[in-house]
């Protein structure tokens, strides 16, 4: 199954308690759905979940039942249907869509009171959403033939403190978020808390490895930079030493050169360590600037 799927397994174990936010998420599903006219209404899903969960759901809300619940060719995907005109009838009264209006629009008297609201955003998500596995990125969308319930549910959601996007693809007006803080935000305020900790935890994994990475990348690089410089100092005292000048130099240069040849693969501040007496890492690595200096000048003579 898909986290989307997981969401929505989620979202439908919660329980039908007040009449008003069934209405509510049944609006939502009927806004979302795949038809809704004075004609027909026409859902169709692949979730197992809200298939138990619209019968129930549509009962709650409106006291009907479906005029169809069958299967479009053993997909997996349901079919439920309502075609009697006094149910379809029954229903626009309810949610007070004007049959005669030129579009459908969000039912505001339904969604006065926050739990209805979150309701009516969880039947949207259960009939038209998505979201994206948390372990690929971060995406929720809702889906909508109906231009006006798009730009409608934005202003909803902005009302209730959140930041949507708004996009078109093909026929259907999209709403959709892309930050994953909202996506944890909305998903807990529709009844997904579960979906919405797993979401963080991918999250913080990602953010784990990714600082995980960093380290062993700015390793491997602090390795490189040792090694180019070692190699750069070990030519520049095989050069003194083919011209005969590394004998000619002070005690402190030889032994820079001589710890280097010997520990190839050491650090400046390792290499400090083993000086006789010790010293730092600045007075270290300014002898063997000087080797390096000495040994292109010895080059240009």
């Amino acid at each position: 199954m898909s986290f989307a799927s997981d969401v929505k397994t989620e979202l439908c174990r919660g329980k039908l308690s007040r009449k008003c936010c069934a209405q509510a998420e049944a609006c939502g599903v009927l806004l979302y759905c795949n038809q809704f006219s004075l004609q027909q209404v026409k859902i169709v899903t692949e979730s197992p979940a809200f298939s138990q969960r619209l019968s129930p759901l549509f009962h709650k809300a409106f006291g009907l039942s479906f005029d169809e619940k069958g299967d479009p060719g053993g997909s997996g995907k349901r079919i439920f249907a309502i075609t009697d005109p006094e149910k379809l009838a029954h229903i626009w009264d309810i949610c007070a869509f004007d049959p005669g209006g030129p579009a459908h629009h969000i039912n505001f008297g339904l969604l006065e009171e926050t739990h209805c609201r979150q309701a009516f955003l969880r039947g949207a998500f259960l009939s038209g959403g998505s979201v994206t596995d948390p372990q690929k990125g971060y995406h929720l969308e809702l889906a909508t033939t109906h231009r006006s319930v798009s730009r409608e549910l934005t202003a909803l959601l902005l009302e209730m403190g959140y930041s949507p996007k708004e996009a078109t693809r093909k026929a259907n007006y999209i709403t959709y978020f892309k930050q994953s803080e909202a996506i944890e935000d909305l998903l807990t305020a529709i009844g997904a808390p579960v979906s919405a900790m797993e979401l963080m935890n991918a999250k913080a994994e990602k953010l784990l490895r990714n600082g995980v990475n960093r380290r062993v990348n700015c390793e491997a690089a602090n390795v490189d930079k040792t090694v180019d410089a070692a190699l750069e100092q070990r030519r520049a005292i095989q050069v003194l030493r083919q011209a005969g000048v590394l004998d000619t130099l002070s005690p402190k240069l030889r032994e820079a050169a001589q710890l280097r040849e010997e520990n190839p693969e050491l650090s400046l501040s390792q290499l400090a360590d083993l000086c006789d007496p010790p010293v730092t890492k600045s007075s270290l690595s300014h002898r063997l600037r000087k080797l390096i200096a000495l040994s292109k000048q010895t080059e240009e003579e």
